[in-house]
């Protein structure tokens, strides 16, 4: 009988141990590298993620700068995190930190990228960018054709290839093929990179004014997006020139519920889901979760078209977002 009891209380003690490893209060770590829509959207689902399992969650914004995206790992590192949750600037200059920081025992999660080596990490959420733009390409085509039916159309590419150039050219990839696909009769006149909106508002308008006959704006992030189409409404040729655009938020369904803005058609990614799915698994490793199914893996996150052709699916997008 006192083996028993002696037994009985050493279960408890071990199953009290990790009960308490369980509810442990943890710091962890959000970063994103620039200060626009999606990755405020983002940084909410790490946020939202860390509150709904009680963690500590320290958010942070690389400002598109590399040595920052290290310096801060190393910070995280010296702060003892226990683990965190970004999306890198690079595939080849983060992953060096990154896989560093996991050697020294922090749990990575990685959101908005598929690093080619990271079998390190505890899993990722992305989306697929060329797949992507493809199915908005594919809309997009349709729209142009009813609008220009018997013209090789001027296109204008705005994307941000100096930033991230291999998401940046699928993207733009993903766009041209399906315009290729649709067989469209176009010419690319111009392309510049502008990430954020009022450079894209600067980049746009220059472009209007050298090719004044231009027919077509495709930008592939939202602040590129967001920031072309204000410049066709504030030029005045909101009738002449079709924007397409990447990346949902509130804003850009308005804009395409606007019959009188140019936007026409985006795809919207899921950061919120990815912020959120990426937070909830970090932490539940760092808790002991099995996570072999998702180790050194990337889950895709299917993009979804909004388009003026289907006002009534930008709604329900809307009521699902916000």
């Amino acid at each position: 009988m006192k083996r028993l009891i002696a037994l009985l209380l050493s279960l408890m003690m071990v199953l009290a141990g990790i009960t308490a490893l369980a509810q442990e209060e943890i710091t962890v770590a959000g970063v994103v590298f620039q200060d626009d829509q999606f990755m405020n959207m983002l940084t909410k689902g790490y946020e939202d993620a860390a509150k709904e399992l009680g963690a500590r969650v320290l958010t942070s914004n690389t400002n598109n700068d590399q040595a920052k995206e290290v310096e801060l790992i190393n910070t995280y590192l010296t702060q003892g995190v226990k683990g965190i949750a970004i999306a890198p600037l690079s595939k080849d200059a983060s992953v060096a930190a990154l896989r560093a920081a996991d050697e020294a025992g922090m749990k990575v999660t990685l959101t908005n990228i598929d690093l080619d080596s990271a079998e390190f990490i505890v899993g990722g959420f992305s989306s697929n960018d060329k797949i992507n733009c493809r199915l908005v390409g594919a809309e997009a085509a349709e729209i142009i054709k009813a609008k220009f039916p018997d013209k090789k159309v001027k296109v204008a590419i705005v994307q941000f290839r100096s930033l991230l150039p291999d998401q940046s050219t699928s993207r733009v990839e993903g766009y041209l093929e399906a315009l290729d696909e649709a067989g469209l009769d176009y010419e690319v006149v111009a392309d510049q990179d502008a990430w954020l909106q009022d450079t894209a508002l600067a980049t746009a308008d220059g472009i209007m004014t050298a090719h004044p006959d231009l027919d077509v704006i495709i930008a592939v992030n939202d602040g590129g997006t967001i920031g072309s189409a204000q410049a066709v409404v504030n030029a005045g040729k909101q009738d002449q020139i079709l924007v397409f655009g990447h990346d949902g938020s509130e804003q850009i369904a308005s804009m395409i519920l606007d019959e009188n803005n140019p936007l026409q058609a985006v795809v919207a990614q899921d950061p919120y889901g990815q912020g959120y799915r990426a937070m909830t698994l970090l932490i539940n490793a760092i808790r002991g979760a099995d996570y072999s199914d998702t180790k050194g893996k990337t889950t895709y996150l299917d993009g979804i078209v909004m388009s003026k052709t289907n006002l009534d699916g930008v709604n329900e997008w809307l009521a699902a977002n916000y």
